[in-house]
Parts: structure tokens; sequence; C-alpha cells
């Protein structure tokens, strides 16, 4: 069955960096868009970026200059580079496969558990 495992969450400084990680399997993840989204505390699920099979890429504009998307198609997995992070950006954050073919699809038939991000001092 589908499954998307996330990886790379945790506790980091204002201005600090991570980087996530999503284990795709159980479809042909090469051909498939793939986006992260994200849910602060108290607040509704938010999409934050995305990347097709021909590694064309969106970002919220809050994330533009400091997240990078990418995949590796011989690993299934696509990553989530976070630079300069801030406190806005603290949520949990969900790798997901889009119902459409559409980097900036805010919906998905499938979702990750998560993985927590804290950005604080």
């Amino acid at each position: 069955q589908v499954q998307l495992v996330e990886s790379g969450g945790g506790w980091v400084q204002p201005g600090g960096s991570l980087r996530l990680s999503c284990q795709c399997s159980g479809f042909t993840f090469p051909v498939y868009t793939m986006t992260w989204v994200r849910q602060a505390p108290g607040k509704g699920l938010e999409w934050v970026s995305g990347i097709d099979k021909y590694h064309r890429t969106g970002y919220l504009e809050s994330v533009k200059g400091r997240f990078t998307i990418s995949r590796d198609n011989a690993k299934n997995t696509f990553y989530l580079e976070m630079n300069n992070l801030k406190a806005e950006d603290t949520a949990v954050y969900f790798c997901a496969r889009p119902k459409v073919q559409d980097v900036t699809s805010p919906e998905y038939d499938y979702r990750g558990q998560g993985t927590q991000v804290t950005v604080s001092s």
C-alpha cells in the first residue's frame, strides 16, 4: 500500500536549518507530483511547497528563498531543506501526494504521519 514516512524534524533556534526527508513506497514515485504541507498550533493545514516529475517547483511566498524542495527518484525520496528558520515556521510538517498533478495543490490523497519542527530560542 501507499506509504509516506517523514524524518528530520526537531528543535532549532531562529536562523537555524533543518532538512526533512520523505521516504515513499507503494506507488510509482518518479511520475508523481509531491508536496509538503504544515499545520501550526491552532491553525489549519497550509501548503508549503511542491515538486513535479520534471523537478518544477512551487513555494509558499513566506518561505521563498529560505526553503528548497528536491527529489531523488532513485531513492523514492523527496526533501525539504529549510534555512533561516523563523518562529512562525513552527508546525507539524507532512509530506503528501496531491490529488492532482499540481505543485501548488493543497489537497492530497495520501499523507505521512508528520514530523514536528520547533523554532525557538
